[in-house]
């Protein structure tokens, strides 16, 4: 006898806008989650979702049948859900958030605003689960069952998940990141094509300091006070670039003891912590080496693991530090909405929805 398993409704907030999209279009078939509510602006409260968003879809393909005719509501707490995907921008999400987590909602965010709360996970999956521990001392400032969980900002995803291996193997002591970033990292409309056509931007407002700071609390521990960020050393230099979706990473590390570049790749290539967890977004493996002389580009490479993976390549040696490589990642996947997603999977594996 096949068991069916009922599926958890979810609603999306910022429903409208790029990151909202993009959740749209990856929960649409998600064996585990339905979407049951949608809400955003007053703008677009009050129309069908097809109505809110037409001329404005900017997801390959058309807008998903399931969710065309869904009334979009305004950003209140009764929505028929208790577990929301947070597309909303940083502007209003702050208190917007944690309102929906005092009311009993479980939020997984994509925003920037409770990132760096010592009682909110900062999570990635694949590196820092046991910081859902942190989900206890929330409910407890809350007053509830509700809580708040957030995945990082998009750059840092590349770096960020190759680091992990290489700091369990070797020890990681400093970093050097430049970063050519897509432009739907910038949301719709985005940067104007004066700006970007024939040219590169070297300046995105706010952008380094996140870069350099949320790593160290991602690959850091966690205690009874809060979390402890990782000893690393990490500086930035992000600036954006004429491609639509795909954030290329340039990074320079020095470890604590230099492997063999065939040790360095093999353990970015073996790391793979969630295989055999059966969640349906997670990458198999998380980390996919390219061994060609010009890869990984964004073009062919942005959705290895449907979106999900990160895909490495240029491994060579460094003159100053001890090696340097490229990475790619798909910017609104794994560095939005798909590592929200993620998120909530590994929450309910665990039992936390």
């Amino acid at each position: 006898m096949v068991m069916f398993m009922k599926k958890i409704k979810v609603g999306i907030l910022g429903a409208t806008g790029m990151v909202g999209q993009r959740f749209i279009d990856l929960l649409a078939d998600h064996p585990w989650f339905e979407i049951s509510e949608l809400a955003a602006s007053e703008r677009s409260a009050g129309k069908t979702y097809s109505e809110a968003v037409k001329g404005r879809w900017k997801v390959s393909g058309d807008v998903p049948e399931i969710v065309q005719d869904i009334k979009v509501k305004e950003c209140t707490t009764d929505l028929d859900c208790k577990l929301v995907f947070s597309a909303m921008d940083a502007e209003i999400a702050g208190p917007l958030e944690e309102e929906y987590a005092k009311a009993g909602y479980v939020v997984a965010s994509n925003a920037k605003n409770h990132r760096m709360l010592d009682d909110v996970p900062l999570l990635m999956p694949e590196i820092n689960g046991d910081h859902l521990e942190a989900v206890e001392r929330q409910k407890q400032r809350l007053g509830g069952e509700g809580f708040i969980v957030t995945n990082p900002n998009c750059t840092l995803m590349g770096m960020t998940m190759t680091l992990k291996p290489l700091m369990d193997s070797f020890g990681v002591k400093d970093v050097i990141l430049t970063s050519l970033q897509a432009l739907s990292g910038a949301g719709y409309p985005g940067v104007p094509s004066m700006d970007v056509i024939d040219n590169l931007v070297p300046y995105i407002g706010g952008e380094e300091p996140k870069v350099e700071s949320e790593p160290l609390k991602i690959l850091g521990g966690i205690n009874s006070n809060g979390f402890e960020n990782a000893p690393i050393n990490i500086s930035a230099s992000c600036t954006r670039v004429p491609v639509r979706d795909g954030h290329t990473l340039s990074i320079n590390v020095k470890l604590d003891n230099k492997p063999s570049i065939e040790d360095f790749s093999k353990c970015m290539a073996d790391f793979n912590p969630l295989k055999g967890l059966g969640l349906p977004s997670a990458p198999n493996p998380p980390i996919i080496i390219r061994t060609e002389d010009d890869r990984p580009q964004p073009g062919p490479d942005r959705m290895a693991g449907n979106g999900m993976a990160v895909s490495v390549g240029r491994i060579r040696d460094c003159n100053i530090f001890d090696y340097k490589y490229i990475t790619v990642a798909h910017n609104t996947i794994r560095g939005a909405a798909g590592a929200s997603i993620l998120n909530a999977e590994l929450m309910k594996s665990k039992g936390l929805i």
